[in-house]
């Protein structure tokens, strides 16, 4: 197939780009390189600077080329700032993906894989999360999101339509051969962050909260590995069916606490990793972790990487030897 990957230059679309060349599919890279990095885009594929808001752009990649299905990883991702910025999220996160839709519609392309979240569930107050949990969002990002899937839904009834949505839980490490991995300005994710204190750019890491009611009183997520969410976006494509939304969750199905992450960083690089202890952030709850069933008895997917160890230890081979990420910001 040839596909067509928005945001395909940034952490999680550049693996599913590598994914998909790996598998003999033909990819084009559409990314406006604001927070991803054209090094990132495999050399096999098709890399075009440029922006979704351009309706012109899309009409004339969609005329030039055929494609056989599109994956949206194109979004703003910093939750806090979308609480401040909450209509820079619409635009981009919803506008934005509208107009793709519209193209789309018009130029007769009916397959969509979805970079969705986890963070639709807002609060839930059952652990771990089904797809039939409540969606509750608590940020304007979020909701951004859930929005989006509510117009993948009203688009498959309209003009048949065939997407999946994949709501992610905690993406996390790099690919095997530590060529590519996530680099982020600024990083707000644990595990980066950890590491960056081994690495001698931070002098320890914040723990946000030490009193929930978790094994050791810090947060537990659920973290999965990049490469197992690439694989879950391969299956995706061939679990399309015209007219048809389908929401999977794309997590393990058990968590580690925030103390965890630290303590198998602590292993893998050997390093002691100082923290400090402050207060909790407003919004945090104790647990978040996917109920998985239903992507793996559907699309057959199985996280390859099953502990936080080798989830950790493929993060720190890319930080090890790129130190400063891909080196491609002015």
């Amino acid at each position: 197939m040839h596909l067509l990957v928005t945001g395909g230059a940034g952490y999680v679309g550049s693996h599913a780009v590598r994914a998909l060349v790996s598998a003999g599919h033909r990819v084009t890279v559409l990314d406006n390189l604001s927070a991803g990095h054209a090094a990132a885009v495999h050399t096999d594929a098709r890399l075009v600077a440029g922006d979704l808001h351009d309706e012109t752009l899309l009409d004339d990649l969609m005329t030039l080329e055929h494609y056989d299905a599109v994956m949206h990883f194109a979004a703003f991702i910093e939750v806090g700032e979308s609480v401040v910025h909450p209509l820079k999220f619409y635009e981009n996160n919803l506008g934005n993906t509208v107009r793709l839709l519209a193209a789309m519609q018009r130029h007769d392309i009916r397959r969509m894989v979805f970079s969705s979240t986890c963070a639709i569930y807002g609060l839930p107050e059952r652990m771990p999360i089904t797809e039939d949990t409540p969606s509750s969002p608590q940020s304007p990002y979020a909701r951004a999101k859930l929005a989006v899937e509510w117009a993948m839904m009203d688009s498959a009834a309209a003009w048949g339509l065939g997407c999946v949505a994949l709501r992610y839980f905690n993406a996390a490490g790099a690919v095997a051969d530590a060529t590519i991995g996530e680099d982020h300005d600024p990083e707000s994710h644990l595990i980066p962050n950890v590491l960056k204190v081994a690495l001698g750019q931070r002098e320890h890491v914040k723990i946000f909260g030490t009193d929930y009611p978790t094994p050791d009183g810090t947060c537990v997520r659920d973290y999965v590995h990049v490469e197992d969410l690439a694989d879950a976006h391969l299956r995706s494509l061939d679990a399309i069916k015209p007219g048809v939304f389908r929401a999977f969750n794309a997590g393990t199905g058990h968590g580690a606490t925030v103390r965890q992450v630290v303590e198998a960083a602590r292993e893998v690089t050997g390093h002691p990793i100082p923290v400090v202890e402050s207060p909790r952030r407003a919004g945090d709850v104790p647990i978040l972790c996917a109920d998985a069933s239903r992507i793996q008895s559907e699309l057959g997917w199985q996280p390859r990487y099953t502990t936080l160890n080798e989830i950790v230890a493929s993060a720190w081979a890319w930080h090890r030897t790129h130190p400063k990420g891909f080196n491609d910001r002015p």
